[in-house]
């Protein structure tokens, strides 16, 4: 289910949106190591609380593309390669899409409201923490039915919870509000009334 054994052409033409991301973070990385783009890059892109109090309301979504470091990058991007596309898969592109921005954005929404205001934070963890929320909500309709996943995504989701508050620097807020986003989006997508009514449209 997770195995990736596509070529490099078919998991492009597969997974365009996993795709996309993957290559607009790396592109957006790439980019701040050049010294006249990289300044105003991590400067305005930046999620920094204060700057979202005085109306900067664009730090709400440009951090979920920028990374602290390669290792930080390395990361997120092997957990969406990994995971994204069979999520991609089984929702649709816009649906996934829709689950990713939006587990992003409130996860940077709740570290506004919860963290203090210099509070500085970047990072498309909160939003990967959104995939790994639509496969709980998944798994809350259909687990049973679904041995594979509950085998292998159940330890990943508790895994990361725990290394979220083991690990130091790490914002768990977003992490955690990322989560609950997704697995929310999750409930109302993987409905039962709801996958009869897609794949009575197929």
């Amino acid at each position: 289910m997770f195995l990736r054994t596509e070529s490099f052409s078919q998991y492009i033409r597969m997974y365009p949106v996993v795709s996309a991301l993957i290559g607009i973070n790396v592109l957006i990385h790439i980019l701040s190591w050049i010294p006249a783009l990289g300044v105003p890059i991590i400067n305005y892109g930046v999620g920094w609380n204060q700057g979202i109090s005085e109306g900067e309301w664009w730090r709400f979504i440009t951090p979920v593309f920028l990374h602290s470091g390669f290792a930080h990058l390395l990361f997120n991007m092997f957990s969406l390669f990994l995971f994204g596309p069979e999520l991609e898969r089984l929702t649709g592109k816009v649906r996934f899409f829709t689950i990713y921005i939006l587990a992003g954005l409130f996860g940077s929404a709740a570290t506004y409201f919860l963290q203090p205001l210099d509070y500085f934070h970047v990072g498309a963890s909160g939003a990967i923490f959104g995939i790994f929320g639509a496969f709980g909500a998944l798994l809350y309709y259909g687990g049973r039915v679904l041995p594979q996943l509950r085998q292998i995504i159940l330890p990943i989701i508790v895994i990361s919870i725990v290394m979220t508050f083991l690990t130091p620097g790490i914002n768990a807020t977003a992490h955690i509000a990322g989560m609950i986003t997704g697995f929310l989006i999750g409930l109302s997508y993987f409905h039962p009334k709801r996958i009869v009514s897609w794949k009575a449209k197929k």
